[in-house]
């Protein structure tokens, strides 16, 4: 996903939840929807999101609270045999 952050590992966004600081960065990397998202709005199951260090999936999904400061790591899964 760095290519569509202008090969960046690490930008800032704003938000307060998962959900804003998400679309946030969609605005100023578009693309990122795209990869993130399927098609009814979820979170695309091979794509993990933290915040901090915990899985959101546990937390409150879109919805979880994203404190001013904290990281959001956003990793695809990888599978391979």
């Amino acid at each position: 996903m760095r290519p569509l952050a202008g090969g960046s590992s690490s930008v800032k966004v704003e938000g307060t939840k998962l959900a804003e600081v998400l679309s946030n960065l969609n605005t100023e990397f578009p693309g990122f929807d795209d990869r993130l998202f399927d098609e009814t709005g979820a979170l695309r199951k091979f794509v993990n999101v933290f915040v901090a260090d915990d899985d959101v999936r546990y937390l409150e999904g879109l919805d979880t609270v994203v404190p001013d400061g904290e990281t959001v790591s956003i990793i695809p899964a990888v599978a391979g045999g």
